[in-house]
């Protein structure tokens, strides 16, 4: 069993595990409501992401679901129409990337349906392993709500797979969304937290400046041309090449010994 530090609730909806001293476990908790979106879940969240990004201790965030059935099953319609919403504000929803900044690594780990906002939360995430049962789809067509924020789908899935998704509502197997190259791992249900930690594991185990600069060049790239983006990333690694953690990598190598990175 890993060493949780400790766990605590956020709000009624989302709980908060450290793991290992350097991976935070985020919880949406709502597993009789199929872990849909209500306001405590936004403001759990937004709360996670933000201890997330300033506890310098941490080195990756998990973002899942409570229970066996659902990862997330979109906005809480119920909710959403006593507040008879016309066009939602942009940060109602606490999405990384467009409204909250992390800049650390972050692993979607869904454990069964992940529709319409639950898929926005996996695809906002920078890995996702999956639970084999899982389903992923944005079913707004089906509600006649919309789906601005698929626009980076296209740098993630192809053009005509993007379409098929969007305009038939209709969901992705865990094993087709592997073979699609959106979900990283599908394992067995049982087997999905150890999963997730031992690739947040893997992780926090590097250099955390390569690691941050990694992540940055991926996203870079997809906002640039080639030329563009080969000398950002140039820059980008200026600092990590200059960095004390680019001399101690070496150095922990030739003595044979696990490197103590600083972060520096």
């Amino acid at each position: 069993m890993e060493p949780i530090e400790r766990v605590e609730r956020l709000t009624d909806e989302v709980t908060w595990e450290v793991v290992d001293g350097c991976i935070a476990v985020i919880t949406i908790d709502r597993p009789a409501q199929r872990n849909a979106i209500n306001s405590g879940v936004a403001a759990g969240l937004r709360m996670a992401w933000r201890r997330l990004e300033e506890d310098s201790a941490l080195r990756v965030g998990i973002l899942t679901g409570a229970g066996d059935k659902a990862f997330c099953a979109g906005m809480d319609l119920k909710e959403a129409a006593a507040k008879a919403l016309k066009v939602p504000p942009r940060d109602m929803l606490p999405v990384l990337g467009d409204v909250e900044h992390v800049s650390k690594p972050t692993i979607a780990a869904v454990n069964g349906l992940a529709l319409a906002g639950g898929w926005l939360f996996a695809q906002m995430c920078d890995l996702c392993v999956a639970a084999d049962h899982a389903t992923f789809g944005i079913t707004e067509a089906k509600v006649g709500r919309g789906m601005p924020w698929a626009a980076p789908l296209i740098h993630m899935l192809p053009q005509r797979v993007v379409m098929e998704v969007l305009l038939t509502a209709k969901p992705l197997t865990a094993q087709r969304a592997l073979e699609l190259g959106y979900v990283n791992q599908v394992v067995p249900l049982a087997e999905l937290r150890d999963c997730a930690l031992n690739l947040a594991r893997t992780i926090a185990a590097n250099a955390p400046l390569t690691v941050k600069a990694a992540r940055e060049l991926v996203y870079l790239s997809t906002e640039m041309g080639r030329s563009a983006a080969l000398r950002s990333a140039q820059h980008l690694f200026e600092p990590v090449y200059l960095s004390e953690d680019a001399q101690e990598g070496p150095r922990s190598f030739a003595e044979k010994r696990a490197p103590r990175w600083q972060g520096r």
